[in-house]
């Protein structure tokens, strides 16, 4: 492993109007001034976090897909973040990773948000995603699932012979009225887990008058902070070191004493 560079970006959505929303990301994608290896967008990065699924929502490969391709492509970074997917006549929160060459994998967000009947519009997904870009085992998470601490579990793998991931990465609309969950359990899942933990959140205020504060985050696996934004719109760039993982995990091996479970879908 080397360090893996990776930005995330914090930002104001336009409300529903996907059109302007990669306008405006394909803008602020560019005036990324250093090379990075991965680029982290919020959750329903081209709409919002809205319930009009019905009216958004569009199939694979069509819109968003071809621009995170082309992105990914032209930046030479994986490119994470979700959108509003149709798919068997059903709507879901996806987490779509594309890496340049084009080879991409998908996560539908677990945990819905059932206080804004996200749960009565989308359908839940079944699988975690973990996958490897850069020697890096990453697991992509949205939002609510956050607050699951058993379903981001990160347990040692006897088959590769490691921890199931390196890094937590969480792509969120999470409001100002609950940010202090926010901040307090992402911190906690890089703690448990023993990983470096990721989340982007957007600011600004949407179409149904709630107001989103940043606290976009990146943490260590002692917990430390590595970077932190309140609600400025901005891009934040962190070089996660690969060396003091391994060695944080060797002299702190609390992996060994984990609990063994399942879970059924």
């Amino acid at each position: 492993m080397e360090n893996l560079r990776i930005t995330l970006l914090q930002t104001k959505l336009f409300w529903e109007d996907r059109t302007a929303n990669l306008s405006m990301l394909e803008e602020k994608i560019w005036r990324i001034n250093k090379p990075v290896d991965v680029i982290v967008l919020p959750e329903m990065f081209t709409t919002g976090f809205t319930m009009n699924a019905r009216l958004l929502a569009e199939p694979m490969n069509l819109h968003t897909f071809k621009w995170m391709k082309q992105m990914a492509a032209q930046t030479g970074a994986l490119m994470l973040g979700s959108y509003i997917v149709a798919e068997n006549n059903q709507f879901f929160n996806r987490l779509l990773w594309m890496q340049p060459d084009g080879q991409f994998f998908t996560y539908d967000k677990r945990h819905l948000f059932r206080m804004a009947n996200e749960h009565l519009t989308y359908s839940a997904g079944r699988h975690r995603l973990v996958q490897v870009w850069k020697s890096w085992r990453i697991c992509p998470l949205i939002c609510y699932d956050l607050r699951f601490p058993v379903w981001s579990r990160n347990r040692y793998n006897h088959v590769i012979k490691q921890m199931e991931y390196d890094a937590l990465i969480v792509v969120a609309n999470w409001p100002a009225a609950r940010i202090i969950a926010w901040d307090t359990l992402l911190r906690a899942r890089a703690l448990e887990n023993l990983c470096y933990a990721a989340g982007v959140n957007r600011t600004g205020t949407d179409g149904n008058g709630i107001t989103y504060n940043g606290h976009s985050a990146v943490f260590g696996p002692r917990g430390d902070t590595l970077a932190f934004e309140e609600e400025t719109e901005t891009d934040i760039t962190v070089e996660l070191d690969a060396r003091a993982l391994i060695s944080y995990r060797e002299k702190f091996p609390a992996w060994q004493d984990a609990d063994n479970f399942e879970i059924h879908s």
